[in-house]
């Protein structure tokens, strides 16, 4: 599970065994995920996020897509 950024206790990471999924993200703190569609970003699922928790981890996902992207795309090829 490589990690690509640790934002507000919040971390963002990808499963390896995503690869044949599109592009995407998982962000976990404590015991809630999300996880994020890229391109655009875009809320997969969530598990046990408040809506403002959710809004704000999308609002940095937003701003960060293309380092998301590259470590996407540097991870899987």
């Amino acid at each position: 599970m490589p990690t690509i950024f640790k934002w507000k206790g919040w971390t963002f990471l990808f499963y390896s065994l995503d690869r044949s999924e599109p592009p995407h993200v998982h962000a976990r703190k404590d015991k809630k995920e999300l996880k994020l569609w890229l391109l655009p970003v875009r809320l997969a699922y969530n598990r046990r996020c408040a809506d403002h928790e959710v809004n704000a981890v999308v609002a940095f996902a937003e701003k960060n897509e293309r380092e998301l992207l590259d470590a996407w795309n540097r991870h899987f090829g």
